[in-house]
């Protein structure tokens, strides 16, 4: 799910934060810190930059939207004119602001179909009416396609208005929170990376051995950076399983200890009319090697049965969840089960062959 919402970002976008970081390090932004290095005409500047295609501001709030009795409460952002380009997000109906909306602050909106619903239930057409953000009154000209949550974004429940028509006119500030540049190709990706970073260290006077007040990544590197993360995750659930799989193994271990004991004269009578060690052991480990199995097919189908519920869940939560069940994964968990219960029926097998027969017979 975080791998398809990195993913909607685009493979070919580059993201800049305000604050510095060290190389493999968040940006101080990502820790929660109010940083103030980046500007409107900082996004402006990049989107001139060779192979950049187009850059957009961003700042965002949750805010209180109103019309007539209706209010609902949703994500505001502050964005550019090139922000469907970049998203690759469409309009259901309308247009985008302009580049005259954000150099005359124009009280225009764009909402999301969450917003629509909430706010005009019963009108069809939205566009054309006002809706109120704190103690403006804001002009809808367009309405975004239904998209759930993309990049992390709840696109439904967000309304979009000029990014500097939020600083001055709802937020109060003259600085951005980050910046999006698509570039023309992956393969320039690197070389739009460095002339961003020249860039904005001349626009902002750092001198040569002096940290950045910025930080670019590349939606590329923040996806192998995943893999790493995601890669420990693994390592962590295989120790969750195998401690899992011991506890395991140790129930099917006593259960069948408590098998033998309750069959001592059962054990005797086999041997004494001629059953051998490797015949017990062989009967004993293959009641378990039965129990192993069907606990196994029973676990499989409860997990995919679990597993499709939560994709349910998360679906309608608009995320990207996919449902996936291999093969694999199927045959692994047999093998596993199988190989649990030999280890862990052996000793209780060995312990019932070694079973003296007199002795048994006699056992009370």
């Amino acid at each position: 799910m975080i791998t398809n919402q990195f993913n909607s970002l685009g493979p070919d976008v580059i993201g800049v934060l305000p604050g510095g970081s060290d190389e493999d390090g968040p940006p101080a932004a990502a820790m929660g810190i109010i940083i103030t290095s980046l500007k409107d005409k900082d996004t402006q500047a990049i989107g001139d930059l060779p192979h950049i295609v187009a850059a957009s501001s961003y700042v965002s709030s949750t805010e209180v939207m109103s019309w007539e009795n209706n209010k609902t409460v949703g994500s505001l952002y502050g964005v550019s004119p090139t922000y469907p380009e970049i998203s690759e997000q469409k309009l259901s109906a309308g247009t985008f602001f302009t580049d005259d909306d954000i150099s005359g602050n124009t009280n225009v909106a764009i909402i999301g179909s969450q917003i629509k619903d909430e706010l005009f239930e019963g009108i069809e057409n939205p566009i054309g009416q006002k809706i109120k953000i704190k103690n403006g009154k804001y002009l809808i000209i367009g309405i975004m396609e239904s998209q759930g949550t993309v990049a992390f974004v709840n696109v439904d429940n967000t309304v979009f208005v000029p990014v500097t028509t939020a600083q001055k006119k709802i937020l109060g500030i003259n600085h951005i929170g980050f910046m999006r540049a698509k570039v023309d190709s992956q393969e320039n990706i690197s070389r739009a990376v460095e002339d961003i970073e020249f860039l904005l260290r001349d626009r902002h006077d750092i001198d040569s051995g002096t940290s950045d007040d910025f930080t670019v990544r590349a939606v590329q590197d923040a996806l192998a950076a995943l893999e790493q993360i995601t890669m420990a995750l693994q390592f962590f659930l295989i120790a969750i399983v195998a401690i899992s799989l011991i506890v395991g193994g140790i129930g099917i271990m006593n259960i069948m200890l408590a098998s033998v004991t309750e069959r001592i004269k059962e054990i005797g009578l086999r041997k004494s009319v001629g059953a051998r060690r490797k015949h017990i052991v062989n009967q004993f480990l293959t009641e378990t090697i039965v129990l192993t199995f069907v606990g196994a097919i029973i676990g499989i189908i409860i997990g995919i049965i679990i597993s499709y519920l939560i994709s349910i869940v998360v679906n309608k939560l608009d995320y990207d969840w996919d449902f996936v069940i291999t093969g694999t994964s199927i045959i692994l968990s047999c093998v596993f089960s199988l190989g649990v219960g030999l280890l862990f029926g052996l000793y209780p097998a060995r312990k019932a062959a070694k079973l003296n027969p007199i002795e048994s017979l006699r056992y009370e």
